[in-house]
């Protein structure tokens, strides 16, 4: 039975018993249970809950307290019973599981920090302010896998054949069951002989036969359009992800600047990562 098995099971046993918690001025560090001298504060109540599977998650505080309680103080009596027994699997797994729990919480104040309002609002200026209105196409296309196939499409389409039609019948594309129909699309969004075929149509009409990497295409484009700056709500998103990863390579690259790091001379064989029976020893 795994550590999660084993604590799942002791939580789901601990709520047929659940009691509602009395409530009072507490901190973090309000004890509510001593261990074998180990204390239990709310502080560890808090960090467990956040922890339990999704469908304990949703549960109210009420009903999740005894259960918790309960569940903490067995694996504190459980983890002392070992004594000073503790396996070199398990020590090397409680090293590399508090090494990343920092790291993790390094990252974590590195990005909040970084992603504000304000930075926010800079990225999407530096980004948009001076930015021209784009240009999007709207374009359907039929997709076949041979050249062959394209140039008899070709064929049918300037013998008067219904564009959607044909792409219902004959596209093997996932558009096909929408008469080929790709929506609205910008610059930059699809390949570039595809993109290249599209840009150099009028609107109505239809490409001759173009090969990508995803067979042959016979394009047709509807519209054209200039599209204004997102406004910021819409991209606030993108942007963010974007701040959080400068942010978390600048994180890393100070931190390593920062930090000693000496390897040894002798160089390892990568098969050691496969010699479990180390643990053992």
């Amino acid at each position: 039975m795994t550590n999660k098995t084993w604590g799942a099971g002791l939580f789901a046993l601990a709520m047929s018993a659940s009691l509602p918690a009395q409530a009072a001025d507490e901190t973090a560090n309000t004890v509510v249970a001593t261990v074998g001298g180990a204390e239990i504060t709310i502080g560890h109540m808090v960090a467990a809950r956040s922890t339990l599977p999704a469908q304990y998650q949703q549960l109210e505080a009420d009903v999740l307290w005894q259960g918790l309680l309960d569940q903490l103080v067995q694996q504190n009596a459980m983890a002392q019973s070992l004594g000073a027994e503790v396996t070199p699997a398990t020590q090397f797994a409680i090293d590399n599981a508090i090494s990343g729990l920092l790291a993790g919480e390094a990252i974590g104040k590195a990005v909040q920090e970084a992603v504000t309002e304000e930075t926010l609002q800079a990225a999407y200026d530096a980004r948009f302010a001076d930015a021209e209105p784009s240009k999007e196409f709207h374009a359907a296309h039929i997709l076949v896998e041979s050249e062959e196939d394209a140039q008899a499409i070709k064929a049918d389409l300037d013998g008067g054949a219904d564009f959607a039609a044909l792409a219902m019948e004959k596209s093997t594309g996932p558009s096909g069951p929408g008469g080929g129909d790709l929506g609205w699309f910008g610059e930059g969004m699809m390949v570039p002989e595809f993109e290249n075929a599209v840009m150099a149509l009028e609107a109505g009409s239809v490409s001759d036969p173009v090969q990508t990497q995803f067979g042959w295409h016979v394009v047709k484009l509807f519209e054209t359009r200039l599209s204004d700056a997102p406004p910021l709500e819409e991209v606030r998103g993108d942007l963010a992800a974007e701040i959080e990863t400068a942010t978390v390579e600048t994180a890393l690259e100070m931190a390593m600047e920062k930090t000693e790091v000496v390897y040894p001379e002798a160089e390892f064989d990568p098969s050691l990562l496969d010699s479990v029976d180390l643990l053992a020893e």
